[in-house]
């Protein structure tokens, strides 16, 4: 079966067909892996905690001891019905050996295997083998969109009976997105701290998500678009040891230069950068707003497209070697920076 798409995802889990024996769920937001994993467990399981039917095993252990995940699979349940096997935490460890056997072993009527990864290519290993099996079924889960992100939001508000400001709805945005358990976490935290208030505020949101005096990543970017090398100096690894990872936060600075791009479009086309902003849908940040412009203003179409080329370079270095991306993701954003200055200093 190939890979869902992003907008059958959501139909599956709430439904998980009855031919399905082998789900993987991966990608690089392993909050949205982990909760998209265990609502499709409650929903097989219909929500019982049952040791004889549902069985946990953390990825370490079948590692160790790969044999273990078909034995699971393969044993009938003691009041018969349908085996679910939930492997957890399987980001950045080898699953083939003990995943390989289930293939062409586990009958959809008798088990469902749901399987966490991590981040895997398109094409190879485990999720080739995946996405070509009629009877398995491949998940990817990567950072939230906007959109994403607003039904978290309304979910969390509306659940707790809280509406919230225009503005302060724009700064939740810029400030969640990286991590789905994380962002769904923030927003609840948000909840609870304006309980029995009818509305979320700005000042609201700068006191409980990340704190309004932390280094936040909008800052990162806007200082290594504006050549602001201050700033940037030493930045990364402020938002590292806050807990951003360095590969997601080259991922939105790629997404704010590709924004660039498009902006720099339409003010080559004659519109003010200044209206092209205010025209933004997502809208940009209000407090943000001034310091965008003069990016638009900054930059030109050429320059962008060769940040582009080396932000998305950056990404992919990043998730292939961890323990150097700070130092990669730093390397280009120092660079991207000095152009600015550079360019800055022309005019």
């Amino acid at each position: 079966m190939v890979a869902l798409k992003a907008g059958e995802v959501d139909r599956f889990i709430a439904e998980p067909p009855a031919g399905v024996a082998l789900v993987l769920v991966f990608g690089p937001d392993t909050g949205l892996v982990s909760e998209r994993a265990r609502t499709l467990v409650d929903k097989a399981s219909g929500g019982v905690d049952d040791p004889f039917s549902l069985v946990r095993l953390d990825a370490a252990d079948v590692v160790s001891d790969p044999a273990r995940l078909i034995d699971e699979a393969s044993t009938v349940p003691l009041f018969g019905g349908r085996r679910v096997v939930w492997l957890r935490d399987g980001a950045g460890k080898n699953l083939a050996p003990a995943v390989d056997p289930l293939f062409g072993e586990v009958r959809a009527e008798n088990a469902l295997v749901v399987i966490e990864a991590g981040d895997l290519k398109k094409g190879v290993g485990l999720r080739k083998k995946f996405e070509n099996d009629r009877s398995a079924v491949a998940i990817a889960c990567y950072a939230d969109e906007a959109r994403d992100l607003e039904r978290i939001i309304d979910g969390e508000l509306r659940e707790a009976g809280l509406a919230i400001t225009r503005e302060a709805r724009q700064l939740l945005m810029g400030l969640l997105g990286a991590d789905r358990l994380a962002s769904r976490g923030e927003v609840r935290k948000l909840c609870l701290y304006a309980l029995g208030r009818e509305r979320i505020e700005v000042a609201d949101v700068e006191a409980v998500i990340g704190d309004a005096s932390a280094f936040a990543v909008d800052e990162l970017i806007d200082a290594a678009a504006l050549g602001d090398l201050a700033t940037l100096d030493h930045g990364l690894e402020r938002l590292e040891a806050g807990g951003q990872r360095a590969d997601m936060i080259a991922s939105a600075a790629l997404r704010h230069f590709q924004f660039l791009a498009r902006a720099r479009a339409e003010a080559d086309r004659g519109l003010s950068a200044a209206r092209v902003i205010e025209q933004a849908r997502p809208p940009v940040f209000y407090k943000r707003r001034d310091a965008v412009i003069r990016q638009v203003s900054l930059w030109s179409g050429e320059d962008l497209a060769r940040a582009g080329e080396r932000l998305g370079g950056a990404v992919a270095s990043a998730r292939k070697a961890p323990v150097l991306a700070t130092a990669l993701v730093g390397d280009v954003l120092l660079t991207l920076g000095r152009v600015a200055r550079a360019r800055q200093q022309r005019r």
